[in-house]
């Protein structure tokens, strides 16, 4: 969590929790959200830090708020199964989630009331694991172990995403966007980083291959560094971007 020294997890236990940094590189439970009645699969943080978006093996999504203490303000049950994946766009007002019922939600958040309500249900043919936005128009969703990337625009008439193109990529997730267009493309035992250039037009600048399909990561939030962890090597890998 930005600038306070918790942070938040999410388990198959059901779940979340938010934890405190106490000194000496320990940490304490300072609280637990219990209302999801299966396995945590996705979590995300708006950048104020006081509201948790949560996904879950139950199906649902739900919006935790911070009063005195984290509460579950809202919970949406659109999906018919377990959500795979979250993403907020840049102005914070727009959710993206991704299903193995093969669907992709677009959630709006409303004005006055500050609820939530599903706007568009995109059926795709084939479930992903991972989704996220690139700008507040456009959003990128890669298809579970294919060799492309879907890449979505709004049509700015009827104001629904539509798809408007296939990139091909190394055989499945996205895992960032950051400030220097740098998307972040895990498929397979493939960490794919695709730039997106002035024109639109989106080319692969890098494909790192794994011995393993269990990758987990993180790029910063300056684009500078990507951190990973695959179960292969089990160690925490750091690379610097450098340009060519």
């Amino acid at each position: 969590m930005k600038n306070t020294n918790n942070f938040v997890s999410g388990s198959g236990d059901n779940q979340i929790i938010i934890w405190q940094a106490t000194g000496n590189y320990q940490w304490k439970c300072s609280q637990k959200l219990n209302e999801h009645s299966n396995e945590i699969f996705c979590l995300l943080l708006n950048n104020a830090n006081n509201l948790i978006i949560s996904g879950s093996r139950d199906t649902t999504i739900k919006f935790w708020m911070k009063k005195d203490q984290k509460l579950c303000q809202q919970t949406i049950e659109d999906h018919t199964d377990y959500v795979s994946s979250l993403s907020l766009n840049e102005r914070q007002n727009k959710l993206i989630s991704c299903s193995e019922d093969q669907q992709i939600l677009i959630i709006e958040q409303q004005e006055l009331n500050k609820q939530w309500f599903v706007t568009q249900k995109i059926q795709v043919d084939q479930f992903g694991l991972r989704l996220c936005f690139i700008n507040d128009d456009q959003f990128a969703f890669q298809p579970k172990c294919k060799d492309q990337m879907h890449l979505y625009e709004i049509d700015i008439n009827t104001k629904q995403y539509r798809k408007i193109k296939k990139i091909g990529v190394k055989c499945g997730s996205i895992d960032d966007v950051c400030s220097k267009c740098l998307l972040v493309n895990k498929n397979g035992r493939n960490v794919n980083l695709i730039r997106k250039k002035q024109n639109g037009d989106f080319i692969i600048l890098q494909s790192i291959e794994f011995n393993t399909h269990l990758i987990y990561g993180q790029l910063s939030n300056d684009g500078e560094y990507l951190i990973t962890r695959d179960k292969e090597s089990k160690e925490i890998q750091i690379r610097k971007c450098r340009e060519l």
